[in-house]
Protein backbone atom coordinates (compact mmCIF):
# COMPACT_ATOMS: atom_id res chain seq x y z
CA UNK A 1 0.00 0.00 0.00
CA UNK A 2 3.10 2.64 0.81
CA UNK A 3 3.93 1.65 -2.42
CA UNK A 4 1.38 3.40 -4.49
CA UNK A 5 0.15 5.79 -1.71
CA UNK A 6 3.79 7.83 -2.11
CA UNK A 7 3.52 8.48 -5.65
CA UNK A 8 -0.02 9.10 -5.60
CA UNK A 9 0.07 11.86 -3.13
CA UNK A 10 2.93 12.89 -4.95
CA UNK A 11 1.33 13.22 -8.03
CA UNK A 12 -1.62 15.45 -6.33
CA UNK A 13 1.17 17.90 -5.41
CA UNK A 14 2.63 17.98 -8.99
CA UNK A 15 -0.62 19.10 -10.08
CA UNK A 16 -0.72 22.12 -7.71
CA UNK A 17 3.09 22.90 -7.01
CA UNK A 18 3.77 23.97 -10.74
CA UNK A 19 0.86 26.18 -11.00
CA UNK A 20 1.20 28.00 -7.53
CA UNK A 21 4.72 28.61 -9.09
CA UNK A 22 4.02 30.30 -12.37
CA UNK A 23 1.05 32.08 -10.64
CA UNK A 24 1.81 36.13 -11.20
CA UNK A 25 -1.41 37.29 -9.50
CA UNK A 26 -0.96 38.53 -5.87
CA UNK A 27 -2.43 37.32 -2.80
CA UNK A 28 -5.79 36.38 -2.23
CA UNK A 29 -6.65 39.47 0.34
CA UNK A 30 -9.26 38.50 3.10
CA UNK A 31 -11.83 41.27 4.22
CA UNK A 32 -15.08 41.70 5.30
CA UNK A 33 -16.08 39.68 2.34
CA UNK A 34 -15.06 36.49 4.27
CA UNK A 35 -18.38 36.80 6.50
CA UNK A 36 -20.38 36.14 3.14
CA UNK A 37 -21.66 33.11 1.86
CA UNK A 38 -21.84 32.13 -1.51
CA UNK A 39 -22.45 28.99 -3.46
CA UNK A 40 -21.87 27.31 -6.67
CA UNK A 41 -23.08 23.84 -7.33
CA UNK A 42 -23.47 22.01 -10.43
CA UNK A 43 -26.11 19.46 -11.59
CA UNK A 44 -25.15 17.37 -14.82
CA UNK A 45 -27.92 14.62 -16.08
CA UNK A 46 -27.66 12.85 -18.41
CA UNK A 47 -28.62 9.72 -21.22
CA UNK A 48 -27.59 7.24 -23.49
CA UNK A 49 -30.20 4.58 -25.25
CA UNK A 50 -27.21 1.51 -24.43
CA UNK A 51 -27.62 -1.08 -21.52
CA UNK A 52 -31.30 -1.31 -21.68
CA UNK A 53 -31.17 2.58 -20.94
CA UNK A 54 -28.27 4.57 -19.31
CA UNK A 55 -29.16 6.94 -17.10
CA UNK A 56 -25.51 9.06 -15.53
CA UNK A 57 -25.50 11.91 -13.36
CA UNK A 58 -23.03 14.32 -11.24
CA UNK A 59 -23.04 16.80 -8.59
CA UNK A 60 -19.99 18.71 -7.88
CA UNK A 61 -19.68 22.51 -6.10
CA UNK A 62 -19.02 24.41 -2.93
CA UNK A 63 -20.81 26.38 0.03
CA UNK A 64 -18.82 28.76 2.07
CA UNK A 65 -16.36 32.16 1.59
CA UNK A 66 -13.55 33.05 -0.39
CA UNK A 67 -11.02 30.92 2.16
CA UNK A 68 -13.28 28.26 3.83
CA UNK A 69 -15.77 26.20 2.04
CA UNK A 70 -18.11 23.25 2.15
CA UNK A 71 -17.29 20.79 -0.80
CA UNK A 72 -20.48 18.46 -2.24
CA UNK A 73 -19.88 15.66 -4.92
CA UNK A 74 -22.14 12.94 -5.92
CA UNK A 75 -22.27 10.70 -8.71
CA UNK A 76 -24.69 7.93 -9.91
CA UNK A 77 -25.01 5.33 -12.64
CA UNK A 78 -28.57 3.69 -13.74
CA UNK A 79 -28.38 0.89 -15.98
CA UNK A 80 -31.31 -1.31 -17.07
CA UNK A 81 -33.35 -0.26 -14.52
CA UNK A 82 -30.53 -1.00 -12.03
CA UNK A 83 -28.14 0.84 -10.15
CA UNK A 84 -24.40 0.47 -10.74
CA UNK A 85 -22.55 3.05 -8.92
CA UNK A 86 -23.68 5.50 -6.36
CA UNK A 87 -21.41 7.63 -4.30
CA UNK A 88 -21.68 10.87 -2.34
CA UNK A 89 -18.65 13.02 -0.88
CA UNK A 90 -18.33 15.76 1.63
CA UNK A 91 -15.29 17.87 2.08
CA UNK A 92 -13.67 20.99 3.82
CA UNK A 93 -11.59 22.57 1.40
CA UNK A 94 -9.16 25.84 2.08
CA UNK A 95 -8.64 27.99 -0.62
CA UNK A 96 -4.49 28.17 -0.89
CA UNK A 97 -4.06 30.33 -3.88
CA UNK A 98 -6.44 32.46 -6.35
CA UNK A 99 -7.10 29.30 -8.41
CA UNK A 100 -6.27 26.50 -5.61
CA UNK A 101 -8.13 24.58 -2.72
CA UNK A 102 -6.74 21.97 -1.03
CA UNK A 103 -9.47 19.54 0.39
CA UNK A 104 -10.14 16.82 3.55
CA UNK A 105 -13.32 15.19 4.00
CA UNK A 106 -15.33 11.62 3.47
CA UNK A 107 -16.44 9.47 0.82
CA UNK A 108 -19.36 6.79 1.33
CA UNK A 109 -20.32 4.54 -1.28
CA UNK A 110 -23.62 2.64 -1.80
CA UNK A 111 -23.31 0.61 -4.87
CA UNK A 112 -21.47 -1.60 -5.79
CA UNK A 113 -20.48 -1.92 -2.27
CA UNK A 114 -21.20 0.23 1.00
CA UNK A 115 -17.43 1.43 1.53
CA UNK A 116 -16.60 4.28 4.00
CA UNK A 117 -13.51 6.38 2.41
CA UNK A 118 -10.89 9.00 4.03
CA UNK A 119 -10.35 11.69 1.35
CA UNK A 120 -7.68 14.33 0.75
CA UNK A 121 -6.73 16.18 -2.94
CA UNK A 122 -6.84 19.49 -4.71
CA UNK A 123 -8.86 21.28 -7.13
CA UNK A 124 -8.37 24.50 -9.31
CA UNK A 125 -6.77 25.51 -12.79
CA UNK A 126 -4.00 23.92 -13.96
CA UNK A 127 -1.53 25.92 -16.48
CA UNK A 128 -3.99 26.59 -19.42
CA UNK A 129 -7.04 26.84 -17.58
CA UNK A 130 -7.41 23.29 -17.64
CA UNK A 131 -10.10 22.66 -14.58
CA UNK A 132 -8.24 19.81 -12.61
CA UNK A 133 -9.30 17.72 -9.80
CA UNK A 134 -6.80 15.18 -8.10
CA UNK A 135 -8.58 12.48 -5.39
CA UNK A 136 -6.96 9.91 -3.20
CA UNK A 137 -9.15 7.77 -0.83
CA UNK A 138 -8.23 5.38 1.90
CA UNK A 139 -11.16 2.93 2.96
CA UNK A 140 -11.85 1.60 6.71
CA UNK A 141 -10.29 -1.73 4.89
CA UNK A 142 -7.19 -0.54 4.53
CA UNK A 143 -7.51 -0.24 0.61
CA UNK A 144 -5.75 3.02 -1.37
CA UNK A 145 -7.64 4.29 -4.49
CA UNK A 146 -7.07 7.57 -6.58
CA UNK A 147 -9.06 9.55 -9.32
CA UNK A 148 -7.68 12.03 -11.86
CA UNK A 149 -9.88 14.32 -13.83
CA UNK A 150 -9.37 17.23 -16.15
CA UNK A 151 -11.72 19.30 -18.56
CA UNK A 152 -11.27 22.34 -20.24
CA UNK A 153 -13.62 24.34 -22.08
CA UNK A 154 -13.25 25.60 -25.79
CA UNK A 155 -15.59 28.23 -26.96
CA UNK A 156 -16.69 27.63 -30.56
CA UNK A 157 -19.35 30.54 -30.37
CA UNK A 158 -20.45 32.64 -27.49
CA UNK A 159 -23.17 30.32 -26.11
CA UNK A 160 -21.76 26.76 -27.41
CA UNK A 161 -18.91 25.31 -25.72
CA UNK A 162 -16.66 22.21 -26.63
CA UNK A 163 -15.93 20.31 -23.76
CA UNK A 164 -13.15 17.70 -23.82
CA UNK A 165 -12.75 15.88 -20.36
CA UNK A 166 -10.88 12.94 -19.07
CA UNK A 167 -10.89 10.84 -15.66
CA UNK A 168 -7.91 8.15 -14.94
CA UNK A 169 -8.66 5.73 -12.03
CA UNK A 170 -6.10 3.99 -9.75
CA UNK A 171 -6.21 1.14 -6.82
CA UNK A 172 -3.66 0.14 -4.88
CA UNK A 173 -4.53 -3.56 -4.20
CA UNK A 174 -7.25 -5.94 -5.91
CA UNK A 175 -10.32 -5.75 -4.76
CA UNK A 176 -12.40 -9.09 -5.95
CA UNK A 177 -15.73 -8.28 -5.27
CA UNK A 178 -15.94 -5.02 -7.13
CA UNK A 179 -13.89 -7.12 -10.17
CA UNK A 180 -10.86 -4.45 -10.10
CA UNK A 181 -7.01 -5.22 -9.95
CA UNK A 182 -3.83 -3.15 -8.85
CA UNK A 183 -2.72 -0.47 -11.03
CA UNK A 184 -4.66 1.66 -13.17
CA UNK A 185 -8.07 0.24 -13.41
CA UNK A 186 -10.12 2.30 -15.72
CA UNK A 187 -9.64 5.61 -18.34
CA UNK A 188 -12.53 8.10 -19.42
CA UNK A 189 -12.31 10.18 -21.86
CA UNK A 190 -14.77 12.11 -24.04
CA UNK A 191 -15.92 15.29 -26.00
CA UNK A 192 -19.06 17.69 -24.51
CA UNK A 193 -20.46 19.88 -26.91
CA UNK A 194 -22.86 22.19 -25.14
CA UNK A 195 -25.63 25.33 -25.73
CA UNK A 196 -25.69 27.62 -23.18
CA UNK A 197 -29.15 29.18 -23.54
CA UNK A 198 -28.28 31.14 -19.75
CA UNK A 199 -24.69 30.59 -18.51
CA UNK A 200 -26.81 28.65 -15.66
CA UNK A 201 -28.67 25.95 -18.37
CA UNK A 202 -27.15 24.32 -21.12
CA UNK A 203 -28.45 20.90 -22.98
CA UNK A 204 -25.67 19.14 -24.29
CA UNK A 205 -24.70 16.26 -25.95
CA UNK A 206 -21.69 14.12 -24.65
CA UNK A 207 -19.35 11.43 -26.59
CA UNK A 208 -17.74 9.01 -23.72
CA UNK A 209 -15.24 6.48 -24.25
CA UNK A 210 -14.59 4.28 -21.55
CA UNK A 211 -12.06 1.19 -20.82
CA UNK A 212 -10.92 -1.06 -18.40
CA UNK A 213 -7.03 -1.21 -18.04
CA UNK A 214 -4.58 -4.09 -16.55
CA UNK A 215 -5.63 -6.31 -14.21
CA UNK A 216 -9.34 -4.90 -14.31
CA UNK A 217 -9.59 -5.49 -17.94
CA UNK A 218 -7.86 -9.00 -17.77
CA UNK A 219 -10.74 -9.91 -14.78
CA UNK A 220 -13.51 -8.23 -17.30
CA UNK A 221 -12.40 -10.43 -19.94
CA UNK A 222 -12.24 -13.85 -17.37
CA UNK A 223 -15.68 -12.87 -16.48
CA UNK A 224 -16.76 -12.89 -19.92
CA UNK A 225 -17.42 -9.18 -20.13
CA UNK A 226 -16.28 -6.25 -22.59
CA UNK A 227 -13.67 -3.84 -21.65
CA UNK A 228 -14.39 -1.05 -23.54
CA UNK A 229 -17.89 1.26 -24.17
CA UNK A 230 -18.33 3.99 -26.03
CA UNK A 231 -21.71 5.84 -25.83
CA UNK A 232 -23.62 8.72 -26.92
CA UNK A 233 -24.74 11.02 -23.95
CA UNK A 234 -27.95 13.61 -24.22
CA UNK A 235 -28.11 16.05 -21.28
CA UNK A 236 -28.27 18.75 -19.02
CA UNK A 237 -26.27 20.63 -17.47
CA UNK A 238 -27.64 23.44 -14.73
CA UNK A 239 -25.73 25.70 -11.97
CA UNK A 240 -27.27 26.92 -8.87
Amino acid sequence: MKNILVPTLALILAIAVPAFARAEEPAVVHDAHEAMLFNRIQLEVDYADRHGGLWNGHLDGWIGGDVDRLWIRAAGEIADGEVEKAELQLFYGRNVHPFWDLLVGVRQDVEPDDETWLAAGVVGLAPYFFETEATAWLSTEGDVAARFEQSLDIPVTQKLIAEPHLELNLYAQDMPKRGIGAGFSSIEAGLQLRYEITRKFAPYLDLVWERKLGETASLARAAGDSVDDTTLRIGLRTWF
